[in-house]
C-alpha cells in the first residue's frame, strides 16, 4: 500500500503478486476494492496494481484538481513510483478515460488496453446519447449499483449487489457533480487524436448494459484500428463484478497474448 502525490492530489495504490504488470482502473461506482474478484486471480501470474482514482476511496484531491485530464498522468506516476516501464491497463467505465488518456500520453508504456463497459472518452453519436442518459440518472439517483448491474442481478445476487453499493459508499471525498467534467471538451477524445493508435485494445460489453449499451461501445471500438470486441450476454454494465470468471478468462487470454 502506498501513495503517489501529483497535481494537488494524493493517489492511493496497492501492489499484489509479481511478474509483468497490470494496472486496474475502476469506474465511478467503485474504488480499488472493486477488483476483489480479479486481484487474487491475476496476482498468481502478474504484478496486479489497483488504485483509487483521485477523490475516490483513499485518494484525495480538492474540487479544482478533479478532472479526467489528470487520470492518465496519475497511472503513469504510479508506474514511475514502482519503476515499471510497461504495463497492461484494465479499465472499467470511468476508468476507460484513464486508460485511453494514458495510452495517448505514453503509448510506449501501455502494452495493451482493456476497456470494459466504456468508450474511454471516445466521442460518437451513440456515446453522446448514452452520456445524456447517464447524466439524467445520476441527477435522479446518484451513483448506485442498480443501473450499473443487470436488471435481474440484485434479485439473483442480493449479497453482491449490496456489496457493490457498500464499496461505492466508501467514496466519501467525491462530489458526484464533479463527474460531469468527464464529458466536457477536455474530457473527450476526438477521432483526430486516435490517428496513430497502435495499442492492442479489447472492448468488453455487457449485453444488458444500461449505461453504455453494446451499440455505443461498438461505435467506439470502430474508431480504433484492429480493436477486438467481446460480448457478454445477459450481463450488465459491471462485467468484472457480475461475471468475474468469464471476464477474467477473456482478459487473461488477451493480456497473455500482448504482455507476456
Amino acid at each position: 500500500m502506498a501513495n503517489v502525490d501529483r497535481d494537488d492530489a494524493s493517489i492511493y495504490y496497492e501492489v499484489h503478486g509479481s511478474g509483468p504488470a497490470i494496472v486496474f482502473a475502476h469506474g465511478a461506482g467503485g474504488n480499488a476494492m472493486s477488483w476483489w474478484q480479479q486481484l487474487p486471480a491475476f496476482a498468481e501470474r502478474y504484478t496486479a496494481i489497483a488504485f483509487d482514482h483521485r477523490a475516490f476511496g483513499r485518494s484525495t484531491c480538492d474540487d479544482a484538481a478533479f478532472h479526467p485530464k489528470h487520470f492518465g498522468g496519475d497511472v503513469l506516476a504510479i508506474l514511475d513510483a514502482e519503476r515499471i516501464e510497461r504495463a497492461a491497463l484494465v479499465c472499467q467505465s470511468m476508468g476507460g478515460w484513464t486508460g485511453v488518456r494514458a495510452t495517448l500520453e505514453a503509448p510506449e508504456r501501455v502494452a495493451c488496453l482493456v476497456l470494459a463497459g466504456t468508450p474511454g472518452g471516445i466521442v460518437t453519436p451513440g456515446v453522446i446519447d448514452a452520456i445524456a442518459g447517464i447524466a439524467q440518472g445520476v441527477d435522479a439517483d446518484g451513483i448506485r449499483g442498480n443501473a450499473a448491474l443487470a436488471p435481474d442481478f440484485p434479485a439473483r445476487e442480493p449479497a453482491r449487489a449490496f456489496l457493490y453499493d457498500q464499496i461505492n459508499a466508501l467514496n466519501t471525498g467525491l462530489d458526484p457533480r464533479w463527474l460531469g467534467r468527464m464529458f466536457d471538451a477536455e474530457g473527450r477524445v476526438e477521432s483526430s487524436e486516435l490517428a496513430g493508435w497502435r495499442t492492442p485494445t479489447l472492448f468488453c460489453s455487457g449485453g444488458d448494459d444500461r449505461l453504455f449499451p453494446p451499440a455505443a461501445i461498438r461505435e467506439a471500438a470502430a474508431q480504433l484500428p484492429r480493436a477486438e470486441f467481446a460480448d457478454f450476454p445477459g450481463v450488465g454494465h459491471s462485467i468484472y463484478f457480475e461475471a468475474p470468471e468469464a471476464f477474467n478468462e477473456r482478459v487473461l487470454a488477451f493480456i497473455a497474448e500482448h504482455l507476456d
